[in-house]
């Protein structure tokens, strides 16, 4: 794979995933910002990626015990608690008794069995972009959307909860990132070149299966003609108060 010096594992599938990784910001930043001000779509974000946080935190341990490598998910980055907190918050308790993933859910989920199957050393693809993706872009969205409730005439009266999948206590994000690619890293080291190919090949499926359930996120049409008839409301009022200044 003609690894040159201080040319990490990490840096190689970032180099990799540089195209697409750039399609699905775009998709995110198209799609998944409309939740920056709209709880319905915030919560269908996270029930899309619900699944598929939960799935790795249980597939991980037996995965790296069967390859003896350290289990690359520290217990204060697991998600699946969290996840669910929140979407008991904007979905109410009872969500879950007549939930059923979504077709682009399932077939994820299908192509991550898969994986466990064959060659489970590659679902590490999956941890890394996935958990460095909540603790860079995920954490950004949460900021922004913190502010904009803040800010909103219409903001609800929660008190900004519902946001504990992006919330680590008082670990520094910055820490955990570098841990992060440290134990991704070392990992590596231990692999086989091939091993490590597929990791980098399997690193562009992640973008792309991430694609196709964030499309289909529910709600963000109904969010941009709110923002609309907003806009128009104010331009009329400004209209009108300009018209009767005269």
């Amino acid at each position: 794979m003609g690894e040159s010096k201080g040319d990490t594992f990490c840096k190689q599938m970032r180099a990799a995933t540089r195209e697409i990784h750039a399609v699905s910001d775009a998709l995110v930043n198209a799609k998944l910002a409309f939740g920056l001000q709209d709880d319905k779509v915030w919560a269908d974000g996270l029930l899309v990626f619900y699944e598929i946080f939960k799935y790795l935190e249980k597939a991980m341990p037996g995965v790296t015990k069967k390859h003896e490598i350290d289990n690359i998910i520290p217990q204060d980055m697991e998600r699946t608690k969290a996840f669910e907190e929140d979407l008991n918050f904007y979905l109410g308790s009872e969500w879950s008794k007549n939930y059923t993933p979504r077709e682009s859910v399932v077939q994820y989920l299908n192509h991550l069995k898969e994986l466990e199957c064959t060659k489970p050393i590659l679902l590490l693809a999956y941890v890394y972009h996935l958990y460095m993706g909540l603790l860079s872009g995920g954490i950004i969205l949460r900021k922004k959307r913190q502010l904009i409730q803040k800010l909103s005439p219409f903001k609800s009266t929660h008190k900004l909860e519902g946001n504990h999948v992006t919330d680590f206590g008082e670990s520094s994000i910055y820490k955990l990132k570098e841990n992060f690619r440290r134990k991704m890293n070392e990992l590596a080291e231990g692999l086989d070149e091939l091993t490590k190919e597929q990791l980098i090949e399997e690193s562009k499926v992640v973008f792309v299966m991430n694609n196709q359930i964030i499309r289909s996120v529910q709600g963000a049409s109904a969010v941009m003609i709110k923002k609309i008839i907003y806009v128009i409301t104010i331009l009329l009022v400004l209209i009108l108060f300009y018209i009767f200044k005269r």
